[in-house]
């Protein structure tokens, strides 16, 4: 019988269980995979703690690659034998499931179960962030925070592909010399330095035309003292923990800022969108415009340490589980 991680309350990694799962048959418009690799993103530390709930007791994880065993009624874009790898409801820690067909995607040739669960959701993250949160435009300069991250690996190179001046902020001087590898044209230490002040600094007074913000809580303010006027501020994650509720009037004192909060499963809503973006993915893999690194590993059941590394800011790069 395959096994899942499961969780019946949230809190913190050791609320996560390893048990026996029944894997049954897809219904219409489901198939079934046998995982290979499985993605873990930093949703599913908010899903365990209860900062997105989902009803309990419940599966973690969304999204993984692997081989669809069977296919129900009405799919006509996959069959048994294909390699695919989706982005779908929470579930994905385990070593098999059923999932959704219009969640799915093929894996093209070339791209193994490991990277695909490294850059899947990631990559559709970046891909959103610059193709349609905000456009961005060959010679715009750019604040990207934790720079060495999962997602931040990513949108720096993609945006270096773009032709865009970046730079890029870190917890420490080994994650800003990585990031630096990737791509970015000036690091700073954030946990160290005053990022506001030195983005000035690089700019000449001027700010960043927009700011993606994946930390939260603890660069929030920083980072609108960072945009142009008219700039844009996309916060898109909680690592710090949540922004605190925000005097919209502060948007005007410093400049007429726009500011949004961007989830990629919105830009993915529909098969087609999910298809398009996933195309532009593993094509921007394929030039060499993404160039993930290895990603750290785990088994399956090793979950909790997984998480603990994640939450510690101890990873660079992707986590993937191995069922």
């Amino acid at each position: 019988m395959p096994h899942a991680i499961r969780i019946e309350k949230v809190g913190g990694p050791e609320v996560m269980r390893l048990e026996d799962v029944s894997v049954g048959d897809p219904g219409q418009g489901e198939v079934r995979i046998r995982q290979g690799a499985i993605g873990v993103n930093f949703i599913d530390v908010y899903h365990r703690a209860g900062l997105y709930p989902l009803p309990l007791p419940t599966g973690l994880g969304v999204e993984a690659a692997g081989t669809v065993e069977a296919v129900g009624p009405g799919v006509a874009h996959l069959r048994a034998g294909d390699r695919a790898t989706y982005l779908g409801p929470a579930g994905a820690y385990a070593q098999a499931r059923v999932v959704p067909a219009d969640r799915c995607v093929k894996v093209p040739e070339g791209v193994d179960d490991l990277t695909a669960a490294a850059v899947f959701m990631k990559g559709l993250t970046v891909r959103s962030l610059v193709r349609r949160t905000y456009p961005l435009k060959a010679g715009e300069t750019i604040l990207v925070h934790a720079a060495a991250g999962g997602v931040g690996v990513l949108l720096v190179q993609w945006a270096k592909a773009i032709g865009a001046t970046v730079i890029g902020t870190a917890g420490s001087d080994e994650k800003a010399a990585l990031a630096r590898e990737n791509g970015c044209d000036h690091t700073i230490v954030y946990t160290r330095d005053d990022f506001a002040k030195r983005v000035r600094e690089l700019t000449g007074g001027k700010g960043v035309a927009v700011v993606y913000d994946a930390v939260g809580q603890a660069t929030f303010q920083g980072s609108l003292d960072c945009l142009a006027p008219l700039g844009l501020m996309v916060t898109f994650g909680n690592a710090s923990g949540p922004v605190p509720p925000l005097d919209v009037r502060q948007l005007a004192a410093k400049g007429s800022l726009f500011l949004t909060r961007p989830t990629v499963f919105t830009y993915v809503a529909t098969h087609e969108a999910l298809q398009a973006a996933a195309t532009d993915v593993f094509e921007a893999l394929r030039t060499g415009a993404l160039r993930p690194r290895p990603p750290r590993t785990w088994p399956l059941a090793e979950a909790a340490a997984a998480h603990r590394a994640l939450e510690a800011r101890q990873t660079t790069g992707s986590v993937v589980l191995l069922p």
